[in-house]
């Protein structure tokens, strides 16, 4: 049998010390607070960490300073790009800082999710990153007991006490709604993600029932149809929708991957966009803008967002208090896809 090859020796902090001409404290400065480091010396030792293969002891580390930098991050799925600008731009933050993000996916299951949270807060998360406030009050409670920092976002509401940077959904889609009854809509329908367990969804259908309300129609007149997202789905459920009320003139959807499905589905059908019926969305992903009409949308701030979320729950980790919730403004891009009603 063939031996195998012998161990290589691994690099020590020291190792990479003597290599790059500096302190080890410079070192453990620059992996840890890059930010304190000249340029130069910065690249030195980050050279010579390339060059000896050096990986930190993050194990030590942690629990020499009970912190692992390591912030955490559920989203509802990787399969809608709403949340992608937010999340690379809360991952680049996190990076200026020397903190690591690990990323979970919880198919919008809320048992599922509670798996994730307890997981990462025992793989050592110094803080969690959430979607939206909907989740048991049983895991505010598990994360507080364990000082859990733990920062919701893409939601923002008043009367709520859980640290929030995000925006109002039920504002924002009420004021693209008012928009869309200004325009003479008085049939209007509503695609949505299932709200049940969804507050972000849950708002924007109440946002357009709110808008309809103060402008003098019944907001149980609106045509609702719940769906997962998808292109397909916005398909199916504007065609099931049109099938409910033929007379309807404005389609709102509370995102822009079901308008685009509704877009393509109103081609389809030989209605034209927006001189037979008017299609919105939400979000103002880049789809939006390829989509044919261009999409009249809300605009969210994503990048933002995910950029002051990481300061902000930095802030909470090294602060051991919480932040005050900000509420981040939306507006509406108006493009070719809304228009007058019909006559």
């Amino acid at each position: 049998m063939d031996s195998l090859p012998p161990t290589k020796a691994v690099a020590t902090l020291a190792d990479v010390a003597e290599h790059a001409n500096v302190s080890t404290a410079t070192v453990s400065r620059c992996l840890n607070l890059p930010d304190q480091v000249t340029g130069k010396t910065r690249e030195r030792v980050l050279k010579a960490v390339a060059e000896l293969g050096y990986a930190p002891n993050f194990g030590a580390r942690a629990l020499a300073a009970k912190q692992t930098n390591t912030f955490g991050v559920i989203i509802p799925t990787m399969e809608n790009a709403v949340f992608a600008r937010g999340i690379q731009a809360f991952q680049e933050e996190l990076g200026l800082h020397g903190k690591t993000l690990l990323i979970a996916s919880s198919a919008y299951s809320a048992s599922l999710e509670d798996a994730q949270i307890r997981a990462l807060v025992a793989g050592g998360a110094d803080a969690l990153l959430l979607i939206g406030y909907h989740r048991s009050q049983d895991i505010y409670d598990f994360l507080d007991k364990r000082s859990i920092p733990a920062l919701v976002s893409w939601s923002y509401a008043l009367d709520r006490q859980q640290p929030a940077i995000g925006f109002d959904n039920v504002n924002a889609m009420a004021e693209l709604a008012r928009l869309v009854i200004m325009q003479g809509h008085r049939k209007i329908a509503c695609i949505s993600a299932p709200i049940a367990s969804n507050d972000r969804a849950r708002g924007r259908v109440d946002g357009i029932r709110l808008a309809m309300s103060e402008m003098g129609l019944d907001p149980a007149d609106m045509i609702l149809k719940e769906t997962p997202y998808g292109i397909e789905n916005g398909e199916m459920a504007f065609r099931e929708a049109l099938a409910a009320e033929p007379a309807t003139t404005a389609v709102m959807c509370i995102n822009d991957v079901l308008a685009v499905g509704a877009l393509r589905a109103a081609k389809e059908m030989g209605l034209k966009v927006p001189a037979d019926i008017s299609v919105t969305g939400f979000d103002d992903i880049e789809i939006a803008l390829l989509a044919d009409p261009a999409l009249t949308t809300v605009h969210v701030p994503h990048r933002e967002m995910g950029r002051r979320a990481a300061s902000m729950l930095i802030q909470m980790v090294t602060q051991r208090k919480n932040c005050e919730s900000v509420e981040l403004p939306t507006d509406i891009r108006l493009r070719s896809s809304l228009g007058p009603a019909p006559q």
